[in-house]
């Protein structure tokens, strides 16, 4: 994953562009994406697919001809969607059209203006005082014209037509946790998920943030009546402890096996409301839509010095921290796959587990063990409406075992599955 973040570092990407395409024909190369191309002008709910913007080069030399700032030498210098400049201004003048970040004098911060047409450079506040009173030229060589916006998107089929949603944002430039860090975690996801057999439908989609949702929700109404869980993936390879942002009802089962998967893990994390704010978790909560998608990262977008800033960069994202995350979303598919609803066969008091091999051979001792306790559980909870999930929580067990025990129990025909639409 790591390696995927250092070989899309350099792209320059934005809510449309060739560097969009770029960053899912590399995708491509792992996964089977299909690439969608949305025409600007092009009606998405209250929004309209913008003009495209494609950058060749950018810079601001002084009256001796030396770049002071070089798009070349990272994209963050140039503000994404400026539009073509070719002038002279004074310094007073150029500072109208400047962005730094005081507070970190050696980083460069990341500002867009997708809306505005407008234009502006961003430099590091060291940079920013070593300008003299001169003469600059501004050369910004991009195209903003009609074209279109551009998403990519991957169906791995289960055994249900009911889908679980990941998405990923693309419209970042040089930023490694925000937001390579979701592109590399949920392509690696998909291929894994490619290999096995599955429950559920998976679909995979990597859209610009907002107006990609958005555009992706628009053309995509009748596919969402399948999706019964999903997650927003950003933000996942710092060393800061787990964020999960709940959805909207916050009583989704993804909300639930966010934080049983996480819990059983036993790494540090934190839950937090939903609030119409953050990524495109916004979108699919929305009052229109109210689909069951959170979102979980590591450090909250904002919450950590490095955000939107050069110091977000390949140094800052660390592989062993993709790794853990990469773990923690395998869990909660994992918990998501086996949250089944079973119908106990002999319910009429504790079935004689023994006979079946099931049991202890010695009784007396004070303690049981897990899995011979979990079973227990699970014949006390399985009901025909009590999912394993909700006997895991009742039972404060891992997910694991409360799912090894029904295992044992329905091969032992003590269990039998209850089918979705009976359980319902």
């Amino acid at each position: 994953m790591h390696n995927l973040v250092e070989r899309l570092f350099p792209i320059c990407r934005s809510i449309t562009g060739d560097g969009v395409r770029e960053t899912l024909r590399i995708l491509q190369d792992i996964i089977p994406l299909e690439v969608h191309e949305v025409p600007t002008g092009t009606a998405a709910f209250d929004w309209t697919i913008p003009k495209e913007w494609n950058v060749r080069d950018a810079y601001i030399k002084n009256s001796r001809g030396r770049k002071v700032i070089d798009f070349g030498v990272s994209n963050l210098h140039l503000v994404s969607y400026s539009v073509p400049v070719q002038k002279r201004l004074s310094l007073a003048e150029l500072s109208k059209h400047l962005h730094t970040d005081p507070d970190h004098p050696d980083w460069v911060p990341y500002r867009t203006s997708y809306y505005n047409e407008t234009w502006g450079f961003c430099l590091s506040h060291n940079q920013f005082q070593e300008l003299e009173e001169d003469e600059y030229e501004i050369h910004i060589d991009a195209d903003l014209q009609d074209g279109s916006l551009t998403y990519g998107e991957l169906v791995v089929p289960g055994n249900e037509a009911e889908e679980v949603l990941l998405f990923a944002h693309t419209c970042h430039p040089s930023l490694c946790n925000d937001n390579l860090s979701g592109i590399a975690l949920v392509t690696h996801l998909a291929q894994i998920l490619s290999e096995i057999e599955l429950r559920y439908t998976y679909r995979f989609v990597f859209a610009p943030a907002t107006i990609g949702s958005i555009t992706w929700l628009s053309r995509n109404e009748e596919a969402l009546g399948r999706i019964r869980h999903g997650l927003v993936a950003s933000v996942l390879g710092d060393p800061g402890g787990f964020h999960y942002k709940r959805t909207y009802d916050g009583d989704a089962d993804i909300d639930r096996a966010v934080v049983q998967s996480l819990r059983d893990l036993g790494v540090p994390f934190e839950v937090r409301e939903f609030e119409p704010w953050g990524y495109d978790e916004r979108q699919f909560n929305s009052p229109g839509l109210r689909l069951p998608v959170g979102r979980l990262t590591r450090s909250p977008n904002g919450e950590f010095a490095e955000y939107h800033t050069s110091a977000d960069n390949l140094e800052f994202v660390k592989a062993e921290c993709l790794g853990q995350s990469l773990h923690a979303y395998l869990a909660i598919v994992n918990t998501l796959e086996a949250n089944r609803v079973y119908k106990n066969l002999s319910p009429n008091g504790e079935p004689q587990l023994g006979r079946r091999g099931l049991y202890r051979k010695l009784g007396g001792l004070q303690s049981v063990e897990a899995t011979q306790l979990a079973m227990l559980w699970v014949l006390n909870g399985s009901d025909g409406h009590n999912s394993l999930l909700d006997i895991a929580e009742r039972a404060k067990m891992p997910f694991s075992q409360v799912q090894t025990a029904a295992s044992l129990l329905e091969s032992n025909h003590l269990l039998a599955l209850v089918e979705p639409d009976v359980a319902e």
